[in-house]
């Protein structure tokens, strides 16, 4: 059983389609520091989570994703004002969701961070508006959800594509599996 460390329903639908999975979310203090590179503030994120966690008998992973660009962070939308100036920031350029990564078992732990670049196309404020007001973008990191409505407003991706969702399977799994958790599917 691997204990998730995360509220995030895409991580939740992710790693519980191949693992047994009980979700025990913790509650850190997210706030960058001053001049923090997006990458270095996603695995520290994802560590300061695993390490909350008070699970200690069971493989913990936890996770933060970060949408960035230029240095710039942008985080879930504090409003809709707020994901429509962040869409239009984004539209026609690329940007980068890196996902910081911690895995934990019987006192050992890694922290890694994936990067995946992300292009959306040119985009209407007609249009971002109209995404904005179905409420998928409030609760993702750069207002939106690849995985969802989200999906229209890409062009072109490089990377893992899982990654951009909330999760690098991939790179997960490959920690899991060198900590002992086992194959994908095993103890389905």
């Amino acid at each position: 059983m691997i204990v998730l460390a995360s509220g995030s329903p895409r991580r939740r639908e992710l790693l519980g389609a191949l693992y047994p999975l009980v979700v025990r979310p913790v509650e850190i203090d997210e706030t960058p520091r001053p001049a923090e590179d997006p990458v270095v503030y996603a695995r520290r994120m994802a560590e300061e989570k695993g390490q909350a966690c008070p699970v200690l008998d069971r493989v913990v992973v936890a996770a933060d994703t970060v949408v960035h660009r230029g240095g710039a962070i942008y985080g879930k939308p504090t409003d809709a004002e707020d994901a429509v100036r962040m869409l239009l920031e984004l539209s026609d350029k690329e940007h980068t969701v890196t996902t910081g990564t911690y895995v934990r078992f019987d006192g050992h732990h890694q922290v890694d961070a994936t990067s995946t670049r992300v292009r959306f196309r040119r985009l209407t404020e007609v249009e971002v508006r109209g995404y904005v007001a179905t409420g998928e973008p409030m609760d993702k990191a750069g207002g939106y959800g690849i995985q969802g409505l989200g999906g229209a407003l890409v062009k072109e991706i490089e990377g893992s594509h899982s990654n951009v969702i909330g999760l690098p399977l991939a790179e997960v799994i490959a920690a899991l599996v060198r900590c002992g958790a086992g194959a994908p599917f095993e103890h389905l």
